[in-house]
């Protein structure tokens, strides 16, 4: 009977959770505000090289598209796309990946965890 109980408040707090828009998420998973990271992926410059969904000339080639990053297995070639790690990437790419084409652009802690949560709404 515990074991029914127990699989019956799983089921529910899935039900919940499931219930949550993809910005709601987002903000639970980066700390971030997706609107504020709208916003801060063009004070930034990432439509140059970048094609981005919402992104008023986000048409960039430079870079790969961010369409889906959010529902995306790997980052940067093979890093696991975890929010902490796009976070990271966002920051410091060449941290991460030396050389690589990604520049630094002195994304501030909170700009990154902004853009990390617009970023993983697009799935």
């Amino acid at each position: 009977m515990r074991l029914l109980a127990l699989a019956g408040a799983l089921a529910v707090v899935g039900l919940l959770a499931g219930c949550r828009s993809p910005e709601e998420k987002a903000r639970a998973l980066t700390g971030g505000e997706p609107a504020r990271g709208r916003l801060a992926i063009s004070t930034y410059g990432c439509p140059s090289c970048h094609a981005i969904a919402g992104i008023e000339g986000a048409d960039g080639t430079a870079g790969p598209s961010l369409d889906g990053i959010g529902s995306r297995k790997q980052l940067a070639g093979g890093l696991p796309n975890t929010p902490e790690n796009l976070i990271r990437w966002i920051r410091d790419p060449q941290e991460i990946a030396p050389g690589t084409a990604m520049p630094i652009l002195g994304v501030t802690e909170q700009d990154g965890k902004d853009i990390a949560a617009y970023l993983l709404t697009l799935r």
